[in-house]
């Protein structure tokens, strides 16, 4: 990986935070990237409208993996309305950049945690 990624990058990448999934998790969600191959599994607990717990499975790059990793962090213990806040921008901003080319990489973690958030919520709806 090289001096293309930052220190914080490379923590991420080296010591990534929240690995694995979640038994009985609230939702989970599978998202990928054709055009590089990543693909992103990600499963939250969520209680009192809050996630209490997230994560995920990645294949990909490093960057990927930095992302998913960062972007698990920035989620945990935010409430729903809160998570949906991060985006591709906030989750690389929060690495201290990426190389532009890797920036789609911080899409995959933002929109698996954007699209868990949508299908928790329309599961919690057909049980009311």
């Amino acid at each position: 990986m090289g001096s293309v990624y930052n220190k914080k990058v490379m923590d991420h990448f080296n010591n990534p935070r929240n690995i694995g999934i979640i038994e009985e998790p609230s939702v989970i969600i599978q998202v990928g990237d054709p055009s590089c191959g990543d693909t992103l599994l990600m499963s939250l607990k969520i209680k009192k409208d809050k996630i209490v717990d997230i994560k995920y499975k990645i294949y990909g790059c490093g960057a990927a993996v930095a992302t998913s990793s960062i972007a698990s962090e920035m989620a945990m213990g935010k409430t729903l309305n809160d998570a949906l806040k991060i985006t591709d921008d906030s989750i690389a901003e929060a690495l201290g950049g990426l190389p532009e080319e890797k920036h789609h990489c911080s899409n995959l973690a933002a929109s698996a945690l954007r699209g868990a958030i949508n299908e928790y919520r329309k599961s919690a709806l057909k049980r009311t």
